[in-house]
């Protein structure tokens, strides 16, 4: 499977870079066509300008060429992994802004086609959706305020993807509490879980 991988977090020695090199070694195992795309160590800029803005859906393939290369590899993938902390409920900023910037109209979506509709979805390439994620907020917590991260993923974006994506979420809760063996068994968690994709 062609797998892009994407991972988001500004400390190249920080648990999530062992979850992201635990990933990209459990892929490489499977025999899979995986690209990388570290958002932070390749300097991307997740800020959506103003004349992006002013051109967003006038003229869209201005926009689309300020970031071709994310473009293709979205484009040629089959599976879409995400690798990021949850900071505020949610994807961090840099995360965020990929997402604004590269996914656009008549690449991830067309705009709905009228009022009360939704979105159109141009991502049906992508078969496998899978998040790995940790959060300072217990399980227990994220599901009473009904865990906001994971909906904007798993339900909102849902639509963009082949009708069949198959969507899988990896999350280790309560972060700022772990103990070596809590993160052990989530990275052994997450290698056993990509090994079988």
């Amino acid at each position: 499977m062609r797998i892009l991988l994407v991972f988001s977090h500004p400390y190249e020695e920080s648990y999530g870079a062992a979850l992201f090199e635990c990933a990209k070694s459990a892929l490489a195992a499977r025999g899979h066509e995986v690209r990388v795309i570290d958002l932070y160590r390749d300097g991307f800029d997740p800020v959506l300008s103003r004349e992006e803005w002013l051109s967003y859906l006038d003229d869209t393939d201005k926009n689309i060429a300020a970031v071709q290369g994310h473009v293709d590899a979205l484009k040629w993938a089959e599976g879409l992994i995400l690798i990021y902390p949850t900071w505020m409920y949610g994807p961090p900023a840099m995360l965020k802004g990929w997402l604004e910037r590269t996914w656009l109209p008549g690449i991830a979506f067309d705009v709905a086609p009228g009022r009360k509709k939704i979105a159109v979805g141009l991502l049906k390439n992508i078969k496998l959706f899978v998040t790995i994620t940790t959060s300072g907020s217990p399980w227990w917590w994220l599901r009473l305020i009904r865990d906001p991260g994971r909906s904007f993923f798993t339900r909102g974006q849902r639509v963009l993807f082949h009708r069949s994506c198959r969507m899988r979420w990896y999350q280790l809760h309560d972060m700022n509490h772990t103990t070596d063996k809590d993160r052990a068994r989530f990275l052994d968690r997450v290698d056993r879980a990509l090994r079988k994709i």
